[in-house]
């Protein structure tokens, strides 16, 4: 690759940010104590523990159950994200290049955060297996996925629910590696994370503008962080509760996903949200977000 290439390009750009986000201090969730905190309210001894060592599925906690954890963390993770991206628009223009950059790490920072407790709370593994600064690539699509999401992409939606699908007729704990880095699920993730290049370039062009004004640069730049991050959050989690994943009719097992077999099926979508729109594993067209 030429110097600089990576720049230029969309997708190179997006991973490189959403690495550098991953790598945050703060921004890894440890899955068992989330849980045990999310649902000590809401659920007994006995399924707090089944959940945190199979899936909140598995334990039997209710959809119902798991939509009020999730949007209490939602509005909690929003709180913070609102609150640092007014901070970082106090300075004000001579500040711009600082605080600009930083302000997209913390964001995409948070966007990971909330992305990791949706998943656990809906049945998703450990998205990140051990305590290091390494990011593995499974990971890094399922993020890229979660992303397109939130970002309003069709064709990510219908990503999430195949790896959904795999994972659920594996009955397994652990991502399905191969299709995500090889396999039929790749090509999806590196156009979904092209999208996000463009659109994460849009963003911060509007970040820059709504903090070139001291003082008023914060309200706008937090008001703008709250009109975007919150209704990203819900989507995330409105598709992640649709998922056969999140039905308590699922166990896991302590086993990896196998790959070979999975990873050819080219039949339909195992979810019906997916298949709601459509959905084509080898159909990687990218939409705009729709409202």
């Amino acid at each position: 690759m030429k110097p600089g290439k990576g720049i230029e390009n969309p997708e190179s750009r997006f991973s490189a940010v959403l690495l550098a986000a991953a790598k945050l201090p703060g921004v890894r969730i440890n899955r068992e104590a989330y849980l045990r905190s999310a649902l000590a309210r809401h659920c007994s001894e006995d399924d707090i523990r089944r959940a945190v060592e199979e899936s909140p599925a598995a334990a039997g906690i209710t959809v119902e159950v798991l939509d009020k954890v999730a949007n209490d963390s939602i509005r909690y993770e929003t709180g913070k994200v609102s609150a640092l991206s007014a901070a970082a628009g106090i300075p004000g223009i001579l500040a711009l290049p600082v605080t600009v950059p930083a302000d997209v790490a913390q964001y995409f920072g948070h966007m990971v955060r909330i992305a990791q407790k949706l998943a656990y709370l809906y049945s998703w593994p450990d998205l990140f297996s051990d305590d290091g600064d390494d990011v593995d690539d499974a990971t890094m699509g399922v993020l890229t996925l979660f992303f397109g999401v939130m970002f309003g992409t069709q064709s990510a939606n219908a990503a999430v629910g195949k790896v959904a699908g795999m994972m659920s007729k594996q009955v397994a704990k652990k991502l399905p590696q191969k299709a995500l880095t090889q396999g039929v699920i790749y090509p999806i993730v590196k156009k979904v994370a092209a999208y996000l290049g463009v659109q994460m370039t849009k963003q911060s062009f509007a970040k820059t503008v709504s903090k070139a004004i001291p003082v008023v640069g914060a309200v706008v730049s937090g008001g703008l962080t709250l009109a975007t991050y919150l209704p990203m959050a819900r989507r995330l989690k409105k598709h992640l509760s649709s998922l056969e994943l999140t039905k308590p009719s699922h166990r896991v097992v302590d086993e990896e996903v196998v790959d070979g077999e999975v990873v050819e099926d080219h039949g339909p979508f195992a979810t019906p949200h997916a298949e709601q729109h459509g959905a084509d594993a080898t159909a990687i067209k990218l939409e705009e977000p729709q409202s």
